[in-house]
């Protein structure tokens, strides 16, 4: 059966398509309360739906959020995705989803395919990057959300600017401590461990591994111990996996007349802290018996990891909130400054991982 059209529900109603566009797609001109209820009548009966693009020009509004992720997989940025679901809920809007790898490129195309929806804020989650490879990727991306913010959009972004955003108006960044935290961290394992440190860190040029390694580095440095060796490997858990098996190597078979390495190993996320793990387990090494380590987030996952570790909490959930709550911007009619993100805090929470620290 063939939807009914805005033309039979006006005939219906005995009014002009107009008159029924104007009731029935949200606009601010509206006629009388009989002709309203006239003309919604007619719609029921016919079972029409309305057109969500009319229903946008018609409002100023597409009540879209887009939301960009790298991994929906990765329980970090699932958590961030439920917070900006619940926020969405706040405003009336839904959330549209895209993944992308985590490139600059895949990311250009999710904005400009949400500013061809017209959806009204943005929501990007995910490291930025310094590399060379990315410096085109990064260009582009800036240059979209740049054209987007002036013709009304709003953008937030979690952790850091965007590489060669200039746009002010409409541009948020919810900023995350990762250096602070990272430092304190570090602080609080020195304090109990008389052993090396080693970092399994992402790539270099991904700014949120380089901000979580170069704190953690400060931490053991005002504790008066040596800088920690840095293991460079993909920012995820397979990236971990490999480095727990370069490491379960040095701990099974240390050289000639030395003794087998104590290690604390630091890895700057909860998911690189896993595969790492799971490769010190599949070598016959037990934590923290043959090494301590510790993460970063306390994604939701840990809650079933064992021994439990110790990580760094930051308050997902929360981050989505904020980023999704920036893009209000305004409300109508009122003067002043945009609504600005709330400050991110979280917190060093030591577990059984690092209990030998």
């Amino acid at each position: 059966m063939a939807a009914s059209t805005l033309t039979e529900v006006a005939r219906l109603a005995g009014v002009s398509p107009a008159t029924a566009s104007r009731v029935l797609n949200g606009s601010a001109r509206k006629p009388g309360k009989d002709i309203t209820e006239r003309v919604r009548q007619a719609a029921e009966s016919l079972g029409y739906i309305p057109n969500a693009q009319a229903q946008g020009l018609a409002k100023s509004s597409s009540g879209l959020i887009g939301l960009i992720v790298h991994d929906i997989a990765d329980p970090y940025f699932a958590a961030i995705a439920r917070g900006v679901q619940e926020a969405a809920r706040e405003q009336h809007k839904m959330v549209l989803l895209a993944t992308t790898g985590g490139g600059p490129t895949e990311e250009r195309e999710a904005v400009a395919a949400f500013a061809a929806r017209r959806a009204d804020s943005i929501v990007i989650a995910g490291s930025r990057s310094c590399r060379t490879e990315d410096q085109d990727g990064n260009a582009e991306l800036a240059a979209e959300l740049d054209r987007y913010c002036r013709n009304g959009g709003q953008v937030a972004v979690v952790g850091h600017p965007v590489v060669g955003a200039t746009v002010q108006e409409g541009y948020h960044v919810v900023r995350v401590p990762n250096q602070e935290l990272a430092r304190r961290l570090a602080a609080e394992l020195a304090a109990g461990w008389d052993g090396d440190f080693v970092i399994v860190g992402g790539p270099e040029g991904l700014l949120t591994s380089d901000d979580r390694v170069r704190g953690f580095q400060e931490g053991l440095e005002r504790a008066g111990r040596p800088q920690a060796e840095v293991l460079r490997t993909a920012f995820n858990r397979s990236g971990g996996y490999d480095a727990g098996l370069q490491l379960a190597g040095r701990i099974k078979a240390p050289g000639s007349g030395e003794a087998a390495p104590k290690l604390c190993i630091f890895a700057v996320n909860d998911v690189m802290a896993i595969g790492t793990a799971a490769a010190l387990r599949a070598e016959g090494l037990r934590i923290p018996r043959d090494a301590a380590i510790a993460g970063f987030d306390d994604i939701e996952t840990l809650r079933d990891f064992r021994p439990a570790l110790s990580t760094v909490r930051l308050p997902l959930e929360d981050i989505g909130r904020l980023a999704t709550r920036a893009t209000r911007g305004r409300p109508d009619g009122e003067e002043g400054e945009e609504a600005a993100p709330g400050a991110v805090t979280g917190e060093v929470t030591l577990r059984r991982s690092t209990e030998a620290a």
